[in-house]
């Protein structure tokens, strides 16, 4: 018995180590699976538009129908671009998705948001809404792959197209007709500013009726849209 005994740990040893080989690869097996099912979602989105996003799908079961129109970066006035990203995220063309600079910001002075429009685009379209650190987790792990697998003006072009205006009004195109009777390609400087001045709150702001708040918003909006036309930060979603 006693000979037999250094066989038989040595037998147990061996077994153990093959199970966590097989375990290993299983995991690895998964974590690939995970990672080529998000990047062929993230890749059709580069050229498909969303059918629908979670929400979207959502508020149409919850409404009994929503109204959205999807239009293509050629047909949204380029003055409702520049709004979206003055109003949103003027540093639109200089990060990489996340933006440091103000999320350390926004940590210091204990104010939340910081979300760029990448971030917001990932988060309308693939995730979920609501304050939850899960998804916030995999909000900042998925920002990066949208980056580097879609242009910036593709981005945005999602953004605006998914976007919510008002109860049950989505996208920049269902917004113009919404609150202005136009199309999103004739908005005019003033229209694009208010509509980007309701976004962070659409269904407490109104773009046709604005309050003295939105006004005044939708003004240094105005401003702002063509401070970054001027100094360049438009060029990456611009012809």
């Amino acid at each position: 018995m006693a000979k037999g005994t250094p066989r038989k740990r040595t037998g147990a040893r061996s077994a153990r180590g093959g199970l966590l080989r097989r375990i290993r690869r299983w995991l690895l097996r998964a974590v690939l699976g995970v990672a080529g099912v998000v990047i062929l979602a993230v890749l059709t989105f580069r050229f498909v538009p969303p059918p629908t996003t979670p929400y979207i799908w959502g508020e149409a079961r919850r409404l009994g129908g929503v109204a959205q129109d999807w239009v293509a970066m050629e047909d949204i006035a380029p003055v409702m671009a520049r709004s979206a990203v003055a109003a949103e995220d003027a540093d639109y063309c200089l990060h990489w998705g996340l933006d440091v600079t103000a999320i350390r910001r926004a940590v210091a002075d204990g104010t939340g948001g910081a979300s760029t429009i990448s971030q917001q685009t990932v988060k309308n379209v693939y995730l979920w809404h609501g304050r939850s650190w899960t998804r916030k987790a995999i909000e900042a792990l998925l920002t990066p792959v949208v980056e580097a697998l879609w242009p910036k003006r593709r981005i945005l072009e999602v953004y605006l197209n998914v976007a919510e205006f008002d109860e049950g009004v989505f996208g920049v195109q269902a917004a113009a007709r919404h609150y202005f009777g136009v199309d999103a390609a004739d908005l005019n400087a003033v229209q694009a500013a208010r509509l980007a001045a309701i976004l962070p709150s659409p269904r407490t702001r109104s773009a046709s009726d604005p309050s003295d708040f939105v006004r005044r918003r939708a003004a240094g909006i105005v401003d702002g849209a063509a401070t970054i036309a001027r100094d360049g930060r438009a060029g990456c979603f611009e012809d």
